[in-house]
């Protein structure tokens, strides 16, 4: 099975070239990690063109200013039979892909709990699981999304639905997330697979407190239930 690694980046100079270095050391020759590049303004497309691994896909001169659009540009160039998400500054424990791909075999979609740590790597909390009460199910994901995108993996398939993602999603791994729970079956591990960095210059707030008033995050929810009735009704 061949595995996508997809990765949307925007000005993430300081810990790329980390993040990218536990990531190719679990991939087999065949294997691909797409990188969608958001007009960065810094040294990234530097770092990673430096790096000089054939298995590196750099889509550069991007202009959405947006990480829910870049990741979908990169998951548009996917090839492989699993996908995996990969945010630009985190550390994959050495086991996550073997560890996810036996899981694979049976589910459409796996979750895996992970470590949040400091922009130096110092632990924050044990868990995202405890922190955010991660669980399955559409209504307890509608509440509060379990589905962190740097955690996810997925069969191609489901991006025959997910794709396109609709117009003015809150953020690309809740719609994922939600499509899998919905169509597919999921599946939540426990094994602590990423180190997630949480920083200050995040493009998501996950893990942190939103900052949305009840309106937009009403109207978040709205959005998303209509979006997954009208795929309901397609299919």
């Amino acid at each position: 099975m061949k595995i996508s690694v997809c990765l949307a980046t925007f000005n993430g100079e300081k810990y790329i070239k980390q993040q990218l270095e536990s990531i190719l050391s679990q991939l087999s020759d065949t294997d691909e990690v797409i990188i969608s590049d958001d007009s960065s303004s810094d040294l990234t497309i530097q770092i990673v063109t430096n790096i000089e691994d054939p298995r590196i896909r750099i889509l550069k001169n991007q202009v959405f200013k947006n990480p829910i659009y870049n990741f979908e540009n990169a998951l548009k160039y996917a090839t492989g039979d699993y996908i995996f998400l990969s945010d630009q500054d985190d550390i994959w424990e050495n086991n996550k892909v073997k560890c996810v791909t036996e899981i694979l075999d049976e589910f459409h979609l796996v979750i895996s709990d992970c470590q949040i740590v400091d922009s130096n790597g110092k632990l924050l909390h044990e868990s995202f699981y405890e922190l955010n009460k991660s669980s399955k199910g559409l209504f307890n994901n509608l509440i509060s999304n379990s589905y962190l995108g740097c955690t996810m993996a997925f069969k191609k398939e489901i991006l025959g639905l997910a794709l396109p993602f609709p117009k003015n999603l809150p953020m690309h791994d809740w719609w994922l997330g939600l499509v899998a729970e919905v169509f597919f079956k999921t599946k939540f591990i426990n094994r602590k697979l990423v180190q997630y960095r949480r920083h200050g210059h995040n493009a998501s707030s996950t893990s942190g407190e939103s900052q949305n008033s009840f309106f937009i995050k009403l109207s978040f929810r709205i959005k998303l239930i209509w979006e997954i009735l009208k795929l309901y009704w397609r299919k």
